[in-house]
């Protein structure tokens, strides 16, 4: 199970040691610890809600902490409204998944002027200052989307390949395009492949998305055989506009995330690949951590991200992706992130029947 591996592969990182600090107790002279939690949308995948939501209330709960879970919808006004209101409710920690570096920094710097601990989640703050970072080796998620797009376009000579990025405000999309360059950029280079466009899309909008893939499509005369679509959410935007035009299953997508929607899109033929990452094991990094640090311990990791803006290094708990593809959908459904009867459900039971998949 994929469980099992992602223990066994992120065992060093999610292991750290308590450090006392004296008699700080920011738990609040023996009241309740408290964490704040802020995610930044359910538009550009469904994750936030259906999963980390699930999994940190879950954590806390079993540390008997309280918390706090909200969700800013995208809005960077909401973002900052939330934390506000945390930090005057009295939280002891403040766990974030920024909107942007700069929103996401303004926030941190107003938790540690009032003594608040503060963990970048997922995605880095750069510029910010976190005490914390908690991800997955974010290039390597590119890294796989690459050498899997290339995998999937074996045979095909000379593919022409499509970019469509996530939010250039977002550390992770840099960094998941950094991997996947390092895959692409020598066959373009080789002239083995043959890059047809490279775009960013604002704030991982899929509506966005669909529309800068049209326009790429167009002007590719309509002979992209590859996508590297940075998520599933902007996959499926992709086959949205590839099915209107009566290609769908004839391009490779990729994707990220291992939405049940990425999932099905495979199921499908629509899809080439997905990037499974245990957020179950994300979270409960998270919790971790921030549980302790409520407890006025300052918890050591084994690795360090360097902030691009302050070159500082941040204290990092990186997991291991896995590369998702037909071939190995069930260990998803196996490590239990996916109910096989939502995922094999009306029309991908036959497919789900024929790849021994539930």
């Amino acid at each position: 199970m994929l469980r099992t591996a992602f223990a066994a592969a992120g065992a060093a990182a999610l292991t750290f040691t308590l450090v006392a600090c004296g008699d700080d107790d920011s738990g609040g002279g023996g009241e309740t610890p408290k964490i704040g939690v802020i995610l930044p949308d359910s538009a550009s995948s469904d994750r936030w809600e259906t999963a980390d939501r699930v999994y940190l209330q879950a954590a806390f709960e079993a540390a008997g902490v309280d918390y706090d879970i909200q969700n800013a919808q995208g809005s960077k006004e909401d973002f900052q409204t939330i934390a506000d209101q945390m930090l005057t409710g009295g939280i002891d920690v403040l766990l974030t998944v920024n909107l942007d570096s700069g929103t996401g920094a303004a926030v941190i710097e107003s938790a540690k002027s009032q003594g608040v601990a503060t963990i970048d989640y997922d995605r880095l703050t750069e510029g910010g200052g976190a005490d914390y970072y908690v991800s997955f080796d974010n290039e390597a998620v590119g890294r796989l989307q690459g050498e899997t797009l290339v995998s999937c376009l074996e045979g095909v000579d000379n593919p022409l390949v499509a970019e469509l990025n996530g939010s250039p405000t977002d550390n992770n999309a840099t960094l998941f395009k950094t991997g996947y360059d390092s895959v692409l950029d020598p066959l373009y280079e080789s002239g083995d492949f043959t890059k047809s466009a490279d775009e960013w899309v604002p704030d991982w909008d899929n509506a966005q998305g669909g529309t800068i893939f049209d326009q790429m499509l167009t002007d590719s005369g309509a002979e992209i055989d590859g996508v590297l679509a940075a998520n599933d959410g902007l996959a499926h935007a992709v086959i949205t506009v590839l099915e209107r035009n009566g290609l769908n299953g004839t391009v490779q997508v990729t994707g990220q995330d291992a939405t049940l929607q990425g999932l099905q899109n495979i199921l499908a033929g629509d899809q080439c690949m997905t990037v499974y990452k245990a957020i179950e094991e994300e979270a409960n990094a998270a919790a971790d951590l921030a549980v302790a640090l409520t407890s006025g311990d300052k918890p050591t990791t084994d690795a360090t991200v360097t902030d691009p803006v302050t070159e500082a290094d941040v204290p990092a708990v990186l997991l291991d992706p896995v590369a998702i593809t037909i071939d190995n959908i069930q260990d998803v459904v196996d490590d239990g992130f996916v109910d096989p009867v939502e995922l094999c459900a009306g029309d991908y039971a036959a497919a789900c029947e024929e790849h021994g998949i539930g």
